[in-house]
């Protein structure tokens, strides 16, 4: 695909009602000349990546079956897999990511990443945000709020230049992180930021039952198997459906033609509102994407030609990844990729089949083909690729007999490992290192303050970077150091 294909000109407001978008919009452009000064300003010349994909495994994988085995602990720690060794000699990882372990040049491992909660929603949180310590008035309702830490996906879509002033600067697919409960879990939003800084969300997934879990429709299962699903498994991946940031979302707008309809009174209230500026923005980037047929082909990835969609997988694990790397090569700074919708990764039952026949397969397929492309149209040098969950697994296998057929591993905050390539990664390294039940880091311990400031690095900002407020405070945006030795 050409870089070509991606640029087109600014949407004009004649243009913008055409499309019916102005009136929800707000289409203006009062302040951004100030805004991307401001960020030209904040970032150093020092960075070693223009954008970054997060891949977020929400249920939390576990590290002893995944990158960091331990071959030689007893049977109720290492569990069934075995390590296969990779093209770094030294560096091992399990036999069911085959494709990964084959380009391991590209990539490196931090087995080493800990801290202190074993809870779904904080460690979102804690992962999400960058912050070990929650926010005043957090509860863990699964309810994000306007006084949440920023996401890391916020930050970096406000305070890192425009690469494409006509797309966002930070998105989110294929779908929110939601409970299966139907909570939204807090973390990935604008928070104390304001509603104006969440990402752009393309809804790309589209479920009955919640308790359907992985890549589907080539790779999906029911999550509790001693009981019946209330509906069809999901098969529709369709994008893009775009959900506008803030208070601009919700499912009134869903409809098209509702939305229609509303022109004129979101016309009226915007135009009236003094708040209305700071999100200029962010209309400008909505209605290039929702008005440019070439950017919603481009990225409808299920019409991707036949060998693409069966390098990366005809799933939506790989249809994901794809439309990620679409979104990086048409410039837009941050794409985070929830990887397992309703905590598709918490394996406490059933474990082992699950990852070797559900979620590695798509997993090292989309990740390899992403690894790929990056790297064959030179962005990989330039794109940082970081893939974590919210916490790893216990060293002891459980089995809870009343609700699955077979063992398992429970929550643990303690260790986990990330997955990191490009953006000046030095490929075929592992940093930290975990005792022999993988259980807690003995050497190079890393917090999620850390990782987030791995990102905010490679990205060019500096230490001393900051986020103004509406009452233009400033908010420090480091909370820790880079990881040592990975760039």
């Amino acid at each position: 695909m050409s870089q070509s294909m991606w640029t087109h000109p600014r949407v004009s407001r004649r243009t913008a009602v055409q499309a019916g978008a102005v009136g929800l919009l707000g289409l203006g452009a009062n302040h951004l000349s100030a805004l991307r000064a401001e960020a030209s300003e904040s970032v150093s010349s020092n960075a070693t990546a223009k954008s970054c994909i997060y891949i977020f495994l929400s249920g939390g994988l576990a590290q002893q079956d995944s990158f960091d085995m331990k071959p030689h602990a007893p049977d109720t720690i290492r569990g069934e897999f075995n390590p296969i060794a990779t093209n770094t000699p030294g560096i091992e990882i399990c036999e069911h990511l085959p494709l990964l372990a084959q380009r391991s040049e590209l990539w490196a491992l931090v087995r080493s990443l800990t801290h202190p909660s074993n809870d779904h929603t904080r460690s979102h949180y804690m992962m999400l945000t960058g912050r070990t310590e929650t926010s005043p008035g957090w509860r863990g309702d699964r309810k994000p709020r306007s006084t949440d830490w920023p996401s890391i996906a916020s930050v970096v879509g406000d305070a890192v230049p425009l690469r494409n002033h006509n797309l966002p600067p930070a998105v989110m697919l294929p779908e929110r992180l939601v409970h299966w409960s139907g909570g939204v879990i807090p973390g990935a939003y604008g928070g104390q930021m304001g509603h104006q800084r969440d990402p752009f969300i393309i809804q790309a997934t589209h479920y009955g039952d919640p308790f359907w879990r992985g890549a589907y429709p080539e790779y999906s299962f029911f999550q509790l198997p001693k009981k019946d699903p209330t509906s069809d498994e999901p098969r529709l991946f369709q994008a893009p459906n775009l959900k506008l940031p803030g208070e601009l979302a919700g499912t009134r707008f869903d409809s098209r033609l509702h939305l229609l309809e509303t022109v004129d009174a979101q016309r009226r209230e915007m135009e009236t509102s003094a708040i209305s500026q700071q999100y200029d923005v962010h209309r400008e980037s909505a209605i290039s994407l929702l008005a440019s047929g070439d950017v919603r082909r481009a990225i409808d990835v299920t019409r991707a030609d036949d060998a693409t969609q069966e390098r990366y997988g005809r799933n939506s694990f790989g249809w994901s990844l794809l439309m990620a790397y679409r979104l990086v090569e048409a410039g837009v700074n941050m794409v985070q990729v929830n990887l397992g919708n309703n905590e598709g990764w918490d394996t406490h039952g059933d474990a082992f089949w699950r990852l070797k026949d559900k979620l590695f397969p798509p997993t090292d397929r989309a990740l390899s083909a992403l690894l790929d492309d990056l790297n064959s149209s030179g962005l990989l040098d330039e794109t940082l690729i970081v893939m974590g969950g919210e916490f790893g697994r216990t060293p002891k296998i459980s089995h809870l007999a009343d609700h699955y057929d077979a063992p398992g591993r429970d929550h643990w905050g303690a260790a986990q490992s990330l997955f990191v390539a490009g953006g000046g990664v030095k490929g075929g390294n592992v940093i930290g290192k975990t005792d022999a039940d993988a259980a807690y880091p003995i050497a190079d311990p890393q917090t999620p303050e850390n990782m987030a400031a791995t990102i905010y690095t490679a990205l060019g900002l500096p230490p001393t970077a900051t986020w103004q407020d509406e009452l233009n405070r400033p908010h420090q945006i480091f909370y820790g150091e880079p990881i040592k030795g990975l760039m």
